[in-house]
């Protein structure tokens, strides 16, 4: 047996038990406030006309940096879980959720994720929910998904009205109701989407889901839906809308809204099979589903299903946008709190000028990611105040095909190099990065891949040249200012003018869009700085293939310092 020994005192045993004395490790990012820390966001939504709305953005920035940010960890850490059945051996189809998941969905809500513009019919509105959605992204990705859809599900069921009146007021209401019971005993509604079959995926014509009318047949009317869904996202949503065939595939597909529960209180015929344990996005429960006779309301005309949402699917593309922004900021700013903090080979990281030019690529990329975003949502705010303003109906409907496209094609490698940046730490689970590194690909392969989306610039351009007109009149809102700029766009246009083989070129005509699109944004609207930047780096072939490798004569620091957040 050992004894201890009595001459070595407590102090002395104290003394021994630490190792080290811990420095040169930067302190926590949080709390913060997402909104006043973020000088970038703040100027894109003034520039946008939605500064009527900064006292609620900040204050939801506050608890993004806060409460809402520990409660992301928490809502992804613990899956949501599926009960078939209650104990009693009811089927109950039940999706369980942390108390966390139910803290981010109801602040959103609250927020007016996911109705301000319907809400607020004013200017500004859809750029202050951009702002909404783009602070909650970075603490969440995971429930924006059902946010995303309840707000994108307003102007598809506007098409019917009938349906419209009772629910929308509902689906529009910021309140935030998780029970599992009948739509009508409830004073807000969530709403999800289930598209996508087995065999099809993307390609929905090869859907097989049937419908069939329980009296009449037409738009309005009760239908019951046979079939399944491969992808049904957010299957604790209140109601679904679903795409199903009428008749032969030649009559077209048409939608549906198919309640949780039938209007006479039993649960409606929809089973799900199973959760989808997905690599990212762990947070939103995904689920595979069947339908048995299911109960559902036609929404539109008859075999024009695609047509009546395809308004809906431009919303959830237009915020897979800010959601791949989203996972930028957040990523850039950890990234620079951390260099910011720490020192290496006796200097601090923050000051080394190849890290100094990583940090300044990065900041770059994050702002013109979320300037064409706002461009976006400023786009469909001069649409909401008049429908009629072609240029804009035409510029966003290929616009926001190339941003989704590009955006979201940058996202993964962004934030691994935020990671690289931080160094070991930023792969350790405590960091938010291994988070938003999971999420990054999933806004790219949701709501159409990347090659969905470049087919989709090319039918948009060649059923409508206007459509391409609108484009290439909004970039060259910009000329003779850079003469880069001016030579890009005459390169691309002198690229536009060779049809042969388009389709197989596709990408590098989307990409080459995408990036002429930002930097003209960026100069009509933009920092000078960030807009010189730009243009020097993307525009000249200098910029490598990853980042940190920027021309010499920029304003480094201004860059960096404007990227900064902070505590405050």
């Amino acid at each position: 047996m050992i004894k201890s020994n009595p001459e070595v005192s407590e102090q002395d045993a104290l003394r021994h038990s630490e190792t080290h004395t811990v420095f040169n490790q930067p302190t926590s990012l949080t709390p913060y406030n997402a909104y006043t820390s973020d000088d970038p966001l703040q100027y894109w939504v003034n520039q946008f006309n939605a500064s009527w709305h900064q006292n609620s953005l900040t204050e939801y920035g506050k608890r993004i940096g806060g409460d809402l940010f520990d409660a992301g960890f928490s809502a992804n850490k613990y899956k949501p879980e599926f009960n078939s059945h209650s104990r009693f051996g009811e089927r109950i189809d039940q999706v369980d959720f942390h108390p966390s998941y139910h803290l981010l969905m109801q602040a959103a809500l609250e927020a007016g994720h996911h109705s301000l513009p319907w809400t607020e019919k004013k200017l500004g509105s859809h750029v202050a929910r951009a702002a909404i959605v783009y602070m909650h992204s970075q603490a969440d990705p995971g429930t924006g998904c059902p946010l995303t859809m309840t707000f994108a599900a307003v102007p598809a069921l506007m098409h019917q009205p009938n349906i419209a009146k009772d629910w929308v007021p509902k689906i529009t209401a910021n309140t935030y109701d998780p029970r599992n019971i009948p739509f009508f005993e409830k004073q807000g509604l969530t709403i999800g989407m289930a598209m996508t079959e087995k065999q099809g995926g993307s390609d929905v014509r090869a859907n097989t889901t049937k419908a069939t009318p329980v009296e009449n047949p037409g738009p309005g009317e009760a239908y019951e839906i046979v079939g399944h869904k491969w992808f049904c996202s957010a299957p604790m949503c209140d109601a679904f809308l679903v795409l199903a065939y009428t008749g032969d595939k030649d009559a077209g597909l048409s939608c549906f809204l198919l309640p949780r529960w039938r209007p006479d209180g039993r649960k409606n015929e929809m089973y799900i099979q199973r959760l989808k344990d997905k690599m990212g996005n762990v947070s939103n429960a995904s689920s595979e589903v069947e339908y048995r006779g299911a109960f559902a309301w036609m929404i539109g005309k008859e075999g024009r299903g695609v047509r009546t949402i395809i308004e809906m699917v431009s919303m959830t593309r237009f915020d897979c946008m800010l959601g791949s922004s989203a996972i930028m900021r957040q990523s850039l700013a950890q990234a620079i709190h951390h260099t910011s903090g720490r020192s290496a080979f006796g200097k601090n990281l923050h000051d080394q000028p190849l890290m100094q030019n990583v940090l300044a690529d990065l900041s770059i990329e994050s702002e013109a990611a979320l300037a064409i975003s706002m461009r976006i949502a400023h786009s469909l705010d001069l649409l909401q105040q008049d429908p009629n303003n072609e240029h804009e109906e035409k510029f966003s409907r290929v616009a926001t095909a190339i941003g989704k496209y590009w955006i979201c094609k940058r996202a993964a490698q962004f934030n691994y190099e935020c990671m690289e940046c931080i160094g070991g730490v930023g792969v350790v689970e405590d960091n938010v990065l291994p988070r938003m590194y999971r999420e990054a690909p999933i806004n790219a392969i949701w709501e159409g891949s990347g090659n969905v989306q470049c087919l989709d610039v090319l039918r948009a351009m060649q059923k409508d040249p206007d459509v391409l007109n609108a484009f290439m009149n909004e970039l060259m809102k910009a000329a003779n200012h850079f003469e880069a700029f001016d030579i890009y766009m005459a390169a691309i246009k002198h690229e536009l003018s060779d049809t042969s083989e388009l389709e197989y070129r596709a990408r590098t005509v989307v990409e080459k869009l995408a990036v002429a699109w930002q930097a003209s944004t960026l100069i009509q609207f933009g920092d000078k700085n960030v807009a010189e930047a730009y243009v020097k780096s993307r525009l000249t072939g200098y910029s490598g293939q990853y980042y940190g490798t920027l021309p010499t004569g920029l304003n480094i620091e201004a860059l960096i310092r404007r990227s900064t957040p902070s505590n405050k």
